[in-house]
């Protein structure tokens, strides 16, 4: 991204199938978000969605939970340059890479941001079990005091006390909500 003063600008895709692709992608209430919100609600857990950051009205949270400061951010592979899962752009492959660079640049940015002002961010791929990241969250909470997630967090010795494969019969749920390119 280009910085032009304290805003930074996106770069212009340079050609319409970028354009397309970028546009047709949700912002928010995507599966993998809604799949992780299901789960906290649940478990009982009350949050905010999509709420803008403090100090940073332009970037947003997938979930927050204010009172006990934490952000959470439900990342694409593709969009936020997964290390395991990212496959390389064929076509305008300079300006997908451009663009990628510039997504996990901003995702520290905003982290580096959050913690400064005594918030902890928490990224979550969409590639992880649901289980996996409700542990995460609920984790982070205890830490952070919420009564349910101590609670939780106390009484399974680690996790959520979430069954395995509770919200998938056939196997482990995944976030995965299907990649762009």
């Amino acid at each position: 991204m280009e910085e032009t003063g304290a805003r930074q600008v996106v770069p212009r895709p340079r050609d319409a199938d970028a354009r397309r692709v970028m546009r047709a992608q949700r912002r928010v209430n995507t599966a993998p978000e809604l799949a992780l919100r299901r789960a906290l609600h649940a478990l009982g857990f009350r949050y905010r969605v999509d709420l803008p950051l403090p100090t940073m009205r332009r970037r947003r949270a997938d979930i927050t939970f204010v009172p006990w400061r934490t952000a959470v951010f439900v990342q694409g592979c593709f969009w936020h340059a997964c290390p395991e899962h990212l496959h390389a752009p064929k076509h305008n492959a300079e300006w997908w890479w451009r663009k990628l660079d510039d997504n996990v640049r901003r995702d520290r940015h905003t982290d580096a941001n959050l913690v400064r002002l005594g918030w902890l961010p928490l990224r979550i791929w969409e590639h992880e079990a649901v289980e996996a990241a409700v542990d995460k969250v609920v984790e982070l909470l205890a830490h952070q005091g919420h009564p349910r997630a101590r609670r939780l967090h106390r009484s399974s010795g680690r996790g959520t006390g979430v069954p395995p494969n509770a919200t998938d019969p056939v196997g482990p749920a995944r976030l995965r909500s299907g990649g762009p390119v």
